[in-house]
This record gives structure tokens, C-alpha cells and sequence, in this order.
């Protein structure tokens, strides 16, 4: 058996480009099924995860997945935008505990979420280094974040232009980086956090500048009355909130007039939910109350219709590459043949060179098989990245 395998060895070595176009081949076919179905089975696993540590989700009525992914993953398309009055009344039920979200900006490509503080607290967030918010300009960032950014507390990150052609629009917000969340493979690695506030300067509706009074320049005033200075498009706004002009930072919308994206709701009990989305799932109500199980769980029915396909063409392709190895086996053996001959005429038994030329195949198939394990491994322990940012 040693030279048997000695011999197999020398031959697959010595016809190494042939065996690597083998083992290439092989690879690839034991892999995608492979990873289909263990990829699949985990993208399963992540979202029921996600969804169930969020009993309900709440919104303007329109497309149930942009809703619901939006409030999850923080990405998608931006749904309508509701106002705090409108949240405000949501909370006056004493139904539930609500979570405002506000998300429709980004930094460096990450989304930037708007939100309280207790959002940290019903998702466990951690901080492995620095604290959580406390004023204006701040921001805690996740730890992917973190670790592509290359951000430390007490770096800065800038927020995205919206428009760099629109200047009526927000100006960029110059954020001080005061935490970095620990590690949860979820979501919130992928996200920037800042307070409700900080994304509404973001988004122009709040803003801070000089004091109009007090300018020397008066290029930058447009109208003076007794009661009222208008400025003119030369008045510097603030591009970052410090110690000096925090005081400056003000909103021009009325605080119930103020938008929001979305809302995380979390029931006192089942029967408040129940109330809440009798209340708020009507005809009438410009708002609606969704639970990201049944809307994840209707999505995993499409998928797994996918899957059955994908599983059927898997199928059909491991066929089709055993019946390929066959063929060049055979016409591996008819060119092998004057090789087999003189293993004959050296005393080799029938079965010796069947098993030598099972031996190579087997070197080939076990070197497949560990490629396709590490392969896979490398997917997987990748996925939750992939897939945060796929629904981000």
C-alpha cells in the first residue's frame, strides 16, 4: 500500500498542471452547493435573530419591506417620513415603549442613525471603548465601523454631502467620535449613532451661526429692521458643534413638525399590541404597524422556493461533473495504456494498478475536500459582514 500510494504521488506531482485543472474543477462543484446551503441556512438564522428582538416596527404606510428593513438594517429606500407629533401620539397610549429612528444620511458610506438612548439599552449595545452620547455633534460608531475607518475616541467623522449641487441643502456635520460599540455581528457594526438631534442639523433642519447682532460684516446681512436681521447666502453656518457655538445650534421646525423615519415599538404586553395595531392598522391612519417576523417570514418563503431551485441545479451540475470525471478517467486510462502495460509486464496484478489509479483520484478528491472545508469556513465566518452591509 506505501508504494502504491508513493507511485500515485510521483504521477500526480508529475503531471501537477493536469491535476490542478482536476482539482480546480472538483473544488468549485463540491463547493457552491456547499455553501449555498450552509449561507442560506445562516442568512435564515441572522434575520429571524434580527426580527425577533423587534416585536413590532412603525411607519408611513407604503412598501412593508422598505419599512421593515429600513428600521432593521438601517438601508434600502428611505421610507415617507413621519413627524414626532405623530410619534408623540404613539407614546400617549401607554401601549408601548417607542424608539424613534431617523436614517437618511451617511458617513464615509455608513449609515448615519438618528436615535435616543434608548435604543442602546434594548439592544444590549456595550462599548468597548469610550461612552455612549451626551450633546450635540457627538457620535458613537459601530465596530465595524471602527475597525475599516480606522476610528479612535476622539477622532472626528464627517457626514456625507446630500447634494454637493445643492446649496440650499445641510452642510456637512463635522461629528466627534466619543465611543465604539463592542462587537455584536449584527447591524449596529455597520452603523454611526448620533442623538435625534445631531441628524436633524445634519439634514438642515436645525443649524447654528453668528450672531447677526453682533457681525462686523455687514455683507452678510441682507435686511435690518428694528425686529428682525435676514441674512444673506454669505453667513457662515457652524460645520462642526464645539464648546464655542453649541449654544448657537438652534431648529427653525416646530418640534412636533420634525421627521422621523421610523419608529421601533416595543408592546407592554401582547394585548397592547394587539390594541396598537387595531388602532393604527385602518383605512384612515396615515401610519403603519408592522412585525418583522411575519414580514421576514414571508420573504424566507420566497427564498426558500429559490432554494429549492438552486438545490435542483446543484443537483443536476454534481451529475454532470461525475459523469465529466468518468469520461476523462476512461480516456485517461486508453492514453495510460502502453503505462498499464508495462506495470503488467512487471508482475503488477489487475488490482494493483486499479488501485493506483484509484489512489490518484483519491489524492485529487481529498485535496478538493479539504479546499472545499476551508472554503466554506472563510464563508461563513464572512457572511455576517456580507450580509449587513448587503441590507445595508
Amino acid at each position: 500500500m506505501k508504494g502504491i500510494l508513493c507511485l500515485a504521488w510521483r504521477y500526480v506531482w508529475f503531471h501537477r498542471w493536469q491535476t490542478a485543472i482536476l482539482w480546480i474543477c472538483l473544488t468549485l462543484t463540491f463547493f457552491l452547493p456547499v455553501a449555498i446551503h450552509f449561507l442560506l441556512g445562516n442568512f435564515q438564522r441572522t434575520l429571524w435573530a434580527r426580527s425577533e428582538a423587534t416585536p413590532m416596527v412603525m411607519g408611513a404606510k407604503g412598501s412593508r419591506f422598505d419599512l421593515v428593513f429600513h428600521a432593521l438594517y438601517f438601508g434600502g429606500r428611505t421610507p415617507e417620513m413621519i413627524s414626532v407629533a405623530e410619534a408623540d401620539a404613539v407614546r400617549e397610549t401607554g401601549f408601548a415603549q417607542v424608539v424613534p429612528l431617523y436614517v437618511n444620511f451617511r458617513a464615509r458610506g455608513y449609515p448615519i442613525v438618528g436615535t435616543s438612548l434608548e435604543y442602546f439599552e434594548i439592544r444590549g449595545l456595550r462599548m468597548a471603548a469610550g461612552r455612549l452620547l451626551f450633546r450635540l455633534g457627538e457620535c458613537v460608531v459601530g465596530a465595524s465601523v471602527a475597525e475599516a475607518l480606522e476610528l479612535e475616541v476622539g477622532d472626528s467623522l464627517m457626514s456625507d454631502p446630500e447634494n454637493v449641487f445643492n446649496i440650499a441643502g445641510g452642510y456637512p456635520l463635522k461629528m466627534r467620535v466619543v465611543g465604539v460599540l463592542s462587537r455584536l455581528d449584527s447591524a449596529d457594526d455597520e452603523a454611526v449613532f448620533v442623538d435625534i438631534k445631531t441628524a436633524w442639523i445634519i439634514a438642515g433642519i436645525g443649524h447654528g451661526h453668528m450672531d447677526l447682532e453682533a457681525a462686523a460684516d455687514d455683507s452678510v446681512v441682507l435686511r435690518r429692521s428694528d425686529s428682525n436681521i435676514v441674512a444673506n447666502a454669505a453667513l457662515v453656518q457652524y460645520m462642526e458643534i464645539t464648546d464655542q457655538n453649541i449654544d448657537s445650534f438652534h431648529f427653525h421646525a416646530a418640534s412636533g413638525e420634525r421627521p422621523l423615519s421610523g419608529l421601533l415599538v416595543f408592546p407592554r404586553d401582547v394585548k397592547s399590541g394587539t390594541l396598537l395595531r387595531g388602532r393604527y392598522n385602518t383605512r384612515e391612519s396615515r401610519l403603519q404597524v408592522l412585525r418583522p417576523r411575519e414580514v421576514v417570514s414571508e420573504m424566507m418563503r420566497t427564498v426558500m422556493k429559490a432554494r429549492r431551485f438552486l438545490d435542483l441545479n446543484s443537483f443536476l451540475v454534481t451529475v454532470i461533473a461525475g459523469l465529466f470525471l468518468v469520461l476523462v478517467t476512461l480516456l485517461s486510462l486508453r492514453l495510460r495504456e502502453k503505462e498499464m502495460e508495462t506495470l503488467f509486464l512487471l508482475g503488477c496484478r489487475r488490482g494493483t494498478v486499479l488501485g493506483l489509479v484509484a489512489t490518484e483520484f483519491g489524492l485529487v478528491f481529498l485535496a478538493s475536500g479539504l479546499s472545499t472545508v476551508v472554503l466554506t469556513l472563510m464563508a461563513y465566518s464572512s457572511f455576517e459582514l456580507w450580509l449587513n452591509r448587503m441590507l445595508g
